[in-house]
């Protein structure tokens, strides 16, 4: 480093020295671990690029960058997408087209074929799946990024590793330093205690918590039985845990999403999710950040009520993640879909509305993974709908099981014995872009699919599409052709993208085009106009029908009213005081409306107030 570099280093580390030392050794007690990992952030700090220590201080002026509103992500798997990682690289301009400038690698590191979980059993966290390239691919792609204005995010998997990591390997024969990384037993005592208390994630695909080994030990698998999870009680590996997070910051990433954050702290006689420690281990990454790489934000991955998720901020004086996912307003987006029944979506965007503006959250339709219906059925159940009916009747509509449903997509970990189940399929295919038949049908569908991605676009945080989803990419069964993937139905929606469709994203009468043109226009406006600052008042409106939902962005000098009916009728809506224009009035006639507005079955209105 250069001496202004250390000064600097320095300066960060005293800024947070004195809250890092007290929580690792309230959690750890060790000292010379802890001086261990000063000395190691200070290694890691140092072999930032040139490139990268710029982007730390300019984020560091900057530190809200992540709030404004010209961001927009898309997910995609670089295999699907372009083949390997030089493969995104020549297809950055069509990112840029698509208006995307954060994009969400999907899981690239090292894994073994056929136990892999889509890439979320890490073999090797410092190399890259071969097919896919290397790291050398890998910090070429994000530079490119970089040059083209592109955030760069990926997947951290902290909560496990594969058992074919190095690590598992070595505990598997019998390492004793290396079994203390995992939870290992010798019977299944402790094993049958901890299941008295912990939930099941998979209960059909992968049942239980633990997987008894070939030699008759026991190993902790809270997920799948190859994916072994780390004992964070172990100091050794919270620090070799941070210099991987670190080594990967240092590949020129922008965002780093902690994957299964909820469960990285085990107690016996818990449920082994959201503890206390939890806390202490994100708060402590926030400040290593902050520390050695302060461009770097976190994306917290907590798929669970939102009573639950917003703690994953922290407070406003002790933040933990930088941005956390919408879960539920997603959920509840599809629950809307198939009720037509817009209160409960309401009820959220209402609670989240009253939150800080510090908080920031990831909206999206659609992901990697299935969608499981987490819904507040305390107030559902209000208005009669009881949980176990109301799943299996969800997924009867989004199968196109249900008279007049449309939705086409399949089951996942489907648990017949509590009628449990989790939902795959793409956002056009779930709009009945696949199942139309006629002229009338598909254009239902496209635009019903727009009326959703409006939706999306017009809540505060960062919107992120689903690869595909910009070209109304549909349901692809032929996974079912391949061994590896034919029991996992999430890769219903995991397709590769079909170039020849996205080749038609220009032409304003393909159903490719029209979706891919109608979604730039609207990241367009959200960009230019002021009031979609994160920094507005957003508030629902009562709309006077249960089918249509209406939300209002004030900001500044300026207020929109954003109208999205989930019903296949045609509405009225009264309008605040005032005239209101049109603002995605191409090819409409009538472009300012004062008093009330129609509007067309599942579409929608952006409106902005004039004067």
């Amino acid at each position: 480093m250069t001496e202004q570099e250390d000064a600097l280093f320095r300066a960060r580390l005293a800024r947070h020295h004195d809250e890092l030392r007290w929580l690792y050794m309230e959690l750890y007690d060790n000292g010379s671990m802890f001086a261990e990992l000063c000395n190691q952030m200070y290694r890691f700090a140092e072999m930032r690029s040139a490139a990268l220590k710029a982007r730390d201080a300019a984020r560091e002026a900057e530190p809200e960058w992540y709030k404004h509103r010209d961001l927009l992500g898309m997910m995609l798997y670089i295999d699907n997408f372009a083949g390997n990682l030089n493969g995104v690289r020549g297809k950055l301009d069509y990112l840029q087209e698509a208006g995307v400038n954060c994009l969400h690698l999907m899981p690239f590191l090292n894994t073994v074929k056929g136990r892999d979980d889509g890439g979320y059993a890490v073999a090797d966290f410092r190399t890259v799946r071969p097919d896919l390239g290397t790291m050398e691919d890998l910090e070429a792609l994000t530079s490119a990024c970089h040059d083209k204005g592109i955030n760069v995010c990926m997947d951290f998997v902290m909560n496990h590793t594969s058992c074919d990591h190095e690590w598992a390997q070595r505990a598997l024969a019998g390492d004793g330093e290396y079994m203390s990384r995992y939870f290992f037993f010798d019977n299944p005592e402790i094993p049958a205690e901890y299941e008295k208390t912990v939930p099941q994630v998979f209960p059909t695909t992968a049942p239980g918590n633990f997987t008894r080994l070939e030699d008759g030990r026991y190993v902790m698998t809270t997920f799948y039985p190859y994916q072994w999870d780390l004992n964070y009680r172990n100091p050794r590996v919270f620090n070799e845990m941070m210099y991987n997070f670190l080594f990967l910051a240092n590949q020129g990433m922008d965002i780093i999403r902690i994957d299964a954050v909820p469960y990285i702290w085990k107690e016996l006689g818990t449920s082994c999710r959201n503890l206390p420690r939890v806390h202490t281990i994100v708060r402590m990454m926030r400040m290593i950040g902050e520390i050695v790489c302060p461009s770097v934000i976190l994306l917290g991955e907590v798929v669970m009520e939102p009573v639950k998720v917003v703690p994953y901020f922290g407070t406003v004086d002790k933040p933990e993640c930088h941005l956390l996912y919408n879960v539920t307003t997603m959920c509840t987006t599809w629950h809307t879909v198939a009720t037509r029944d817009t209160r409960l979506l309401r009820k959220q965007l209402d609670s989240v509305s009253t939150l800080p503006k510090e908080y920031v959250f990831l909206n999206y339709l659609r992901c990697h993974d299935d969608i499981g219906w987490g819904l507040d059925y305390d107030t559902l159940k209000t208005w009669g709908m009881d949980e176990v009916p109301h799943k299996k009747y969800l997924n009867d509509f989004f199968q196109g099981r249900t008279e007049g449903s449309v939705s086409r997509g399949e089951l996942y970990n489907d648990d017949p014995t509590t009628g449990d189940a989790r939902f795959c399929g793409t956002t056009a295919s779930m709009c009945g872009l696949e199942s139309a038949q006629t002229p009338a049908q598909v254009d239902t569908a496209i635009g019903f699919d727009l009326t959703l991605h409006a939706m999306m676009l017009f809540q505060s945080g960062i919107p992120m599409l689903y690869s595909g989803d910009e070209i109304g990419q549909l349901n692809d069964y032929t996974y079912k052709d391949d061994p590896a993937k034919a029991a996992d139905s999430r890769y219903v929606h995991r397709g590769a993208l079909p170039w020849t469709r996205a080749a038609q994203r220009t032409d304003k009468t393909a159903p490719a085009g029209r979706i891919f043109q109608g979604l730039h226009q609207l990241e367009t406006l959200r960009r230019t106009i002021p009031a979609f600052e994160a920094s507005a008042q957003v508030r629902t409106l009562d709309t006077g029908d249960v089918a249509v939902l209406g939300l209002v962005r004030t900001g500044g000098d300026q207020t929109l009213v954003g109208l999205f009916n989930f019903g296949g009728d045609t509405h009225e809506v009264a309008l605040p005081a005032g005239t209101y224009r049109d603002m995605t009035a191409a090819g409409r006639k009538k472009k300012t409306f004062s008093g009330s507005v129609t509007l067309p079955p599942y579409g929608f209105f952006w409106l902005q107030q004039q004067g």
